[in-house]
């Protein structure tokens, strides 16, 4: 078979839609047409003054007849360019039109325009082949090589085309490398779809119902022309193959372009720059794409950033993130993650969001496996810090933070809020719970404000629950009190020379809570050890674990009081008795993160049973289902927040003076809040190596200011007044 091969001359724009795929009694142009905003311009051909002004100007065209334009419409714009096919051309005036810096006038020169529509006062100047597009009003493309559509452009989608073998469906293999885990990707994916379609592998009637349900959703027949929206800027840019483009987008020296949908809008206009090479993908509205970046099988998801480099492959990039330099292969990513640095790598991991990578962080070795199958997750806020290695698989509690170190094994860390240490030296793995309780408030409260304030979508698909302690991490602390209370009663009996023969597990558990309730003196000496946390024969030596215990136990608190004071202030006739009788339930205890919002885990698996018995049979319907689970979310938050409360109260139910003592409490959390974020920067204030560098202490003052001067500790001391001024209204009402 040729490589190349040799057609008539009359044929370039001609028969787009292949003959076995135009339904009878339709024409090539019948679904281009369908693409035309309404009401459609009313064309014209050309008058014969126009006619022989554009021969004049060093223009061409197949045929006239086939070049129409708008009743208005001055040919001395249009110079030294070739028409093909079916061109229509909108409204055409002699003015210029204006974008940053630039400027360019209306109408189109040395380019070739093949079988397309052009909207009302487009700038189109150097354009070397521009076939089978539909062009917006007041858009300019100017210096691109190459931009066409293919009849069969599914412009990102994971679907096949009338005719298609199933072999050149699109797939995206998440969470792992082998494929195990793959989705099909489509516009309007959100983390939420990702998560259910590559996590429930065993759900065959769910899966089945994906592929059926995306593959309708969009249309499978050939022939869509791909379109450029209204006021979008194309300029400098190489290849553009099966695009589609949003309105008001903005693409500047792109090399490659291919099999895309690129949403934009007046409000959320996405950018593209310089170097970028992205295939088969879907880039959602409010996103920057620059200097250098690839992005093959992907979709990146609304407000998130891909900058200087980045390789983005197999892999989904949830709301509000950004990736800079680095390598990510084969992720399932949720919202709110932030990877800045060149010398990172994330490879085949699921990570819940809010997570932060540091530089020289490589995660996902597989050398300690023959198989390219394993896989880490990673629950929401994770933190591997400076030059951190692990190895698959792993697996991580909430707000996990690492410390610097290579660690030579696997890893379940099932102790939230923790830090992990790989000591070297003694040849141990340490972990302390609670560590940003205990020693790092400034940024454990900061993320919440920080998450927030970096949501600037306007289209919130994707629903998140930004704070650090809800539902699901309170679930966490408790199996992690729960543990340290075994391990603690295991370590007594250890120094009693004892063993643990003879004792069920709860006997065992109340040793370690009648010791980590009490001073904590008795747990000085005492060598607790975390267990089936690592796969290796060394120990694992748990730091502070009276300290951690206390922490989860304010943590707890603090979740419980601040949520039931929501509903109270929701509910200002209601007292206490009413709000304990509305919110009393079970304790909810097994929650589901659904792409960054929390479910109860009988609600997904509804949901999943409706998906696959056909009740749900649209991605719409889904979407809907998930929101109606979100409306629902404040209460089911604040039913399990009672619920935590009476659990750490040992009752059932709350009495009135448990309830007043509670709220008491919760303003004295608060307090001890609002002290350790202000102790949190001060230490950074105080530090005499970060003084190191000012030459005095008016530089400093002037250059970083005073810790009293920092926002967020003002942030915090006011949002500690509103609090205890609410805490003091709930006290009086009883």
């Amino acid at each position: 078979m040729d490589h190349i091969s040799i057609q008539p001359a009359a044929s370039i724009g001609k028969d787009f839609i292949p003959a076995a795929y135009l339904p009878p009694g339709q024409d090539e142009f019948y679904l281009r047409n369908s693409q035309i905003p309404q009401p459609a311009p009313n064309w014209r051909h050309l008058r014969a003054y126009e006619l022989e002004q554009l021969v004049k100007n060093g223009n061409y065209a197949d045929d006239w007849d086939n070049l129409l334009v708008s009743e208005e419409f001055d040919p001395n714009q249009i110079k030294n360019s070739s028409f093909f096919g079916l061109v229509r051309i909108g409204r055409l005036r002699n003015c210029i039109l204006t974008h940053h810096d630039m400027q360019l006038p209306s109408g189109i020169t040395d380019s070739r325009i093949v079988s397309s529509d052009i909207g009302d006062d487009a700038a189109i100047h150097n354009v070397r082949y521009l076939a089978h597009y539909i062009i917006g009003n007041r858009c300019i493309l100017a210096n691109i090589d190459e931009m066409h559509t293919t009849n069969y452009a599914k412009f990102g989608n994971g679907i096949v085309k009338d005719g298609e073998p199933e072999k050149v469906r699109v797939w995206l293999d998440l969470m792992n490398e082998a494929g195990c885990r793959r989705v099909l990707p489509f516009d309007g994916m959100i983390p939420a779809d990702a998560y259910l379609w590559a996590k429930y592998r065993d759900d065959k009637k769910m899966l089945d119902k994906f592929k059926e349900i995306t593959q309708k959703q969009f249309d499978s027949r050939r022939g869509y022309y791909g379109t450029i929206g209204d006021q979008c800027v194309i300029k400098n840019s190489r290849i553009l193959k099966d695009v589609k483009v949003g309105p008001f987008c903005y693409i500047k020296g792109a090399n490659k372009l291919k099999n895309l949908t690129i949403n934009s809008s007046p409000e959320e206009p996405s950018q593209i720059g310089e170097g970028v090479e992205l295939v088969n993908g879907i880039i959602g509205y409010g996103c920057h794409i620059f200097y250098g970046c690839k992005a093959v099988r992907f979709i990146l998801g609304n407000n998130s950033k891909l900058k200087y480099g980045a390789r983005l492959i197999h892999s989904f990039l949830g709301d509000n993130s950004t990736i800079s330099c680095c390598e990510v292969l084969n992720n399932l990513i949720f919202p709110s993650h932030e990877q800045h640095h060149n010398n990172s790598f994330l490879v085949a991991a699921v990570v819940l969001g809010q997570s932060n990578m540091a530089a020289g962080a490589t995660l996902g070795s597989n050398h300690n496996s023959r198989a390219n199958d394993n896989e880490v997750q990673a629950g929401r806020g994770f933190w591997p810090g400076l030059c951190t290695s692990i190895k698959h698989p792993c697996r991580f509690a909430s707000f996990v933070l690492m410390s610097k170190g290579d660690y030579p094994a696997e890893m379940d860390i099932p102790l939230p809020f923790s830090l992990l240490h790989n000591n070297v030296a003694q040849d141990r793995l340490e972990a302390m719970p609670a560590f940003w309780w205990l020693y790092d408030m400034f940024a454990l409260s900061r993320n919440l404000w920080k998450l927030r304030h970096r949501d600037t979508r306007l289209r919130k698909v994707q629903k998140v629950e930004f704070d650090s302690l809800a539902p699901d991490t309170a679930e966490e602390i408790f199996h992690a009190m729960r543990l340290l209370e075994l391990w603690t009663g295991k370590a007594r009996l250890r120094q009693e020379g004892k063993t643990a023969d003879g004792l069920g597990e709860d006997e065992i558990v109340r040793i370690g809570r009648d010791l980590l309730a009490g001073d904590g003196r008795p747990l000085v000496h005492l060598e607790v050890l975390g267990e089936n946390m690592e796969k290796s024969r060394r120990k694992v030596l748990i730091l502070k674990p009276w300290e951690g215990y206390q922490a989860y136990r304010q943590m707890l608190h603090y979740y419980a009081v601040k949520n039931l004071a929501v509903w109270m202030q929701a509910n200002p006739s209601a007292g206490f008795a009413e709000m304990q009788s509305r919110l009393r339930d079970r304790r909810e205890r097994n929650w589901v993160n659904l792409g960054g919002q929390l479910t109860p885990a009988a609600e997904v698996d509804r949901l999943r049973a409706d998906i696959g018995d056909g009740k749900l049979d649209t991605w719409q319907q889904i979407h809907q289902r998930y929101d109606q689970l979100w409306e629902k979310y404040p209460l089911e938050k604040q039913k399990h927040a009672l619920a935590t409360l009476c659990a750490l109260c040992g009752a059932e139910d709350l009495t009135g003076p448990q309830w007043i003592d509670a709220l008491n409490r919760a303003a004295s959390i608060q307090d001890l809040i609002c002290d350790r974020v202000y102790d949190s920067r001060r230490k950074d204030f105080e530090n005499p190596f970060r003084q190191a560098t000012f030459r005095n202490t008016e530089e400093m003052l002037a250059t970083v200011g005073t810790v009293e001067e920092n926002d967020f500790v003002r942030q915090i001391r006011e949002d500690s007044e509103q609090f205890k001024t609410i805490i003091r209204e709930l006290i009086q009402r009883g």
